[in-house]
């Protein structure tokens, strides 16, 4: 049995919450937000620091060979944390950036600087002579910092206006006049950000004389008050929350001129209650091409614009029964076509377009999808793309000519998980790639995925912190079962160290069950997971239909009845789980965050629900409480499916709950699904006199906080709870 295996030699120490969430990272050192050099010579990172692993440095490896080394040390730049506005915090909440110091970074095109961005302020490195220069120094933050395509200029955002300034030096100038908070240029909106994918909201066209950019007026959103309680006192927040069937901001696309500021508007056309999802400029910069997604999501165009007059006409549109998935695949090429994604097939594929909207080919076929388009060899006529091919729980990068269609190459091996960022040329990338036994190791490639140097090899063996606890590392079990409908539901299973089969034990299901995310990989666990095991229970997860990464039957069998099919594929994993003979039927668990805190709600008031206890973490109660572009791409809206949400809500259900079989824990100030979610099931529970417990996290948004500090005490208070409930017996 594949649980039963272990790592390898190493001293069998066990782990403990406080190893955890301490110093240095027990995954090793991680190469985050790589990047290729423009010219193909070198790998650029992030990393977190051994004495502090919340604060990353900016490094780099020369393909050519050597160590790689620190290129900017972010204490160096900025020795004291500034104090973050509280719109950079959500914005970084939203981003899931979870350090200080260096968190992101931007080389121009021809590789003769970095700007970055350190605690609000920004920073040019120039790469001959390793000279950084100071460019901002204010006490407002600089956000969205870009360098201009030719490196000619330096741009950002401060104060909802967007400022540009020369690279080599000089003054700042304001291209825009008169923002403010709910009137914003340059910006993304909440949902742009939250739900979308796109975080920014100007774009530089490829000749640096033009900038596309948004004009974000929200003064039509609902006012959410929301108490914003923290460890000194509480607030009022009036936060712009655009809920379910209520107006969401009005966003205006313009084309300002760099030199002027004159700006023209684009023809979005005439309805204005749509979104701008994305936003790209042609190779030459004749064309600006915009993706407009109508209000309920089942319609998608593509628009070619011209610049100088905003003139819009349609080139390509996408519809869908259900609904179409934002996707960053669509890449102009130079002779004037493009590459585009569509899962019109059933899958999401590639296609290849001619400049006027004309389909040229499919590009690849198959009962599997696409999950992105990575980059692109022109020289070859290539595309580079990852897809879970051969089965969901592994993901490698291909190749295929999008010239004359074939099978696609593998340019990357092995059964686990591959990431990667492909050189601007396409002749090259650097990888990640992890599995169970496996942390992830980054290294860089050549174009046939020869591999040509490690960035950060991140060897498993002595030295790594996680080896004093190897041995007791365990090999997960995955397989299938069937949904309802035929479907294959894929699940992950992890046994204790120790294991005994002719023992009983207690399992946790791990959930998430939404479209956003899935959990069952062959990943490297989670060195917190680890703490679970130890503590004498099995861990077990299974993504049920909505999941994504999967064909569109597959992830539409929720539409319109979220909370219906997911709870009856995690039913189904629990009685999988019954029917073992090493499980105590009567002490099955369950926990998740977000929408796995919905689904931990849902599956615990399910009738007959199999669970002894759950833990929801920053749970949605009610859907209706929630914001536009999520929960309307799958539900729709009350007005057309009442019933849908009648059956999604909570606390219709609570009263179905056992005594004492729930904690529920959100942090007080999460903007996101807001904590009048927790306040209506408590008032619920309260009404029923049904007893449960709550942890709350005062001043902490929706992750609940990124500290070790908040991280170890979460993980303490949960142990504790299914400690309790389920009556474990820690693994020898």
């Amino acid at each position: 049995m594949a649980a039963l295996m272990t790592f390898g030699a190493a001293h069998a120490e066990k782990l403990t919450p406080e190893r955890v969430f301490a110093d240095p990272d027990l995954s090793g050192p991680l190469a985050r937000g790589v990047k290729v050099s423009p010219d193909g010579s070198a790998v650029t990172y992030l990393r977190a620091r051994a004495d502090d692993q919340r604060m990353t440095d900016l490094w780099i490896a020369d393909v050519a060979g050597g160590a790689p080394r620190l290129l900017i040390d972010a204490r160096s730049l900025a020795p004291q944390e500034k104090a973050l506005s509280e719109a950079e915090k959500s914005r970084r909440e939203r981003q899931g950036v979870q350090t200080r110091g260096v968190v992101d970074y931007a080389w121009d095109e021809q590789g003769r600087f970095i700007l970055v961005p350190v605690e609000g302020d920004l920073f040019l490195y120039k790469m001959a002579g390793g000279q950084v220069t100071q460019l901002t120094a204010t006490d407002a933050d600089e956000i969205d910092a870009k360098v201009s395509p030719k490196g000619r200029f330096v741009s950002f955002v401060r104060a909802d206006n967007l400022y540009v300034m020369p690279a080599a030096g000089g003054a700042e100038r304001a291209l825009t006049q008169g923002g403010e908070e709910l009137k914003s240029w340059a910006t993304a909106e909440f949902i742009a950000q939250e739900e979308m994918g796109r975080s920014t909201g100007y774009w530089w066209s490829p000749d640096e004389t033009k900038i596309a950019l948004t004009h974000v007026d929200q003064t039509g959103v609902d006012v959410v008050e929301r108490l914003d309680v923290n460890a000194s006192g509480a607030a009022i927040v009036r936060q712009r929350y655009p809920r379910v069937g209520r107006p969401n901001a009005v966003v205006e696309l313009y084309v300002a001129d760099v030199a002027t500021g004159a700006r023209t508007k684009v023809e979005l056309g005439p309805e204005r209650d749509i979104y701008t999802a994305r936003v790209d400029w042609a190779r030459d910069g004749k064309t600006l091409y915009v993706q407009r997604e109508r209000r309920d999501q089942r319609r998608l165009d593509l628009l070619a614009v011209d610049p100088a007059s905003g003139a819009a006409r349609v080139i390509l549109t996408e519809e869908s029964p259900h609904w179409i998935e934002l996707t960053d695949d669509f890449r102009p090429l130079k002779d004037g076509s493009f590459l585009w994604s569509s899962e019109r097939s059933g899958n999401r594929h590639l296609y290849h377009y001619a400049p006027d909207g004309r389909l040229i080919a499919q590009v690849t076929s198959g009962d599997w999808p696409v999950d992105a388009l990575e980059g692109v060899d022109e020289a070859r006529g290539v595309a580079i793309f990852g897809a879970s091919k051969a089965a969901p729980i592994e993901r490698r990068i291909y190749e295929v000519s999008y010239k004359t269609p074939g099978e696609p190459k593998a340019l990357t091996s092995g059964d686990g998980w591959w990431t990667a960022s492909v050189a601007r040329s396409g002749k090259a990338f650097a990888a990640t790639y992890q599995d169970p036994k496996t942390p992830p190791q980054t290294a860089f490639y050549k174009a046939d995925g020869t591999r040509v140097r490690w960035i950060e090899e991140n060897r498993l063996a002595q030295g790594h912190p996680y080896w004093p606890y190897a041995s007791r590392l365990r090999e997960p079990q995955f397989g299938t079962l069937k949904a309802a409908d035929g479907q294959d539901l894929w699940w992950t299973l992890v046994t204790p160290p120790g294991f005994d089969p002719a023992k009983t034990y207690p399992v946790i299901v791990q959930v998430y069950g939404g479209p956003a995310g899935a959990l069952v990989d062959r990943a490297w666990m989670k060195p917190e997971d680890q703490l679970y095991l130890e503590a004498g229970f099995i861990l077990f997860s299974i993504d049920n239909r909505g999941t994504p990464n999967r064909s569109v039957a597959f992830k539409t069998a929720i539409d319109r009845r979220m909370g219906v099919v997911e709870v009856d594929d995690q039913l189904a994993g629990a009685r999988y789980l019954k029917s073992l003979p090493y499980v105590d039927a009567g002490r099955i668990g369950i926990m998740g965050w977000s929408n796995g805190g919905y689904m931990t709600l849902m599956t615990l008031t399910a009738p007959d629900s199999p669970y002894a206890a759950g833990v929801a973490g920053a749970p949605v109660v009610d859907w209706s409480l929630y914001d536009t572009h999520y929960t309307e791409r799958f539900m729709g809206t009350l007005a057309d499916n009442a019933e849908g949400y009648a059956n999604a809500e909570v606390t219709a259900r609570l009263g179905r709950l056992k005594p004492d079989t729930l904690m529920i824990i959100h942090g007080m100030a999460d903007d996101n699904v807001t904590f009048d979610n927790a306040t209506k099931a408590m008032a619920a529970l309260q009404a029923n006199a049904t007893p449960f417990e709550m942890m709350t996290y005062p001043g902490l948004r929706h992750r609940a906080g990124w500290t070790q500090a908040h991280r170890l005490h979460r993980a303490l208070t949960t142990l504790d709870f299914f400690k309790r409930k389920l009556a474990p017996t820690p693994a020898p």
